[in-house]
This record gives C-alpha cells, structure tokens and sequence, in this order.
C-alpha cells in the first residue's frame, strides 16, 4: 500500500468492523486501528459493527511503517 500524505475518509461496508475497514484500505491492523480509533472519537459509541456508507477517517499516521523489533540471537 502506498503511504498516506493526509488523512482519507472512507466508506464502511455494511456490518464492517474498524479492524476490517484499515485492514481493508491499509493492509494491516494495529496500531493502525488504534490512530483511527483516535482520529475518530464517537465511533466506539456505535457499537462492534459499521453501518454501511459510514465515513471514516484514516489519518495519514496511520500509514506510517512500524519498526520491527530488533532481535539479538545472544540475548
């Protein structure tokens, strides 16, 4: 996926839930969902499911690439 410069709205689908909708637009899913979580403070008040045409926010941080943890054979 391409990395985000600003933040998109985007359309749920119906019975959508926010981890499918990033995963769906981003490819993956946590922290992602917990920026989009942020980005769009009342969402948690609708309950588990997305109602179909629902716009969402995803905030271009939310594309931002996490560094993995760096792993040391000797530790």
């Amino acid at each position: 996926m391409a990395r985000l410069t600003s933040a998109i709205r985007v359309e749920a689908e119906a019975g959508e839930t926010v981890d499918a909708l990033v995963y769906r637009t981003l490819g993956k899913g946590s922290p992602a969902v917990e920026q989009v979580m942020t980005a769009n403070p009342n969402l948690a008040d609708q309950g588990p499911f997305l109602t179909a045409g629902q716009r969402v926010v995803i905030p271009a941080v939310a594309t931002t690439p996490a560094t993995p943890p760096t792993i040391n054979l000797w530790d």
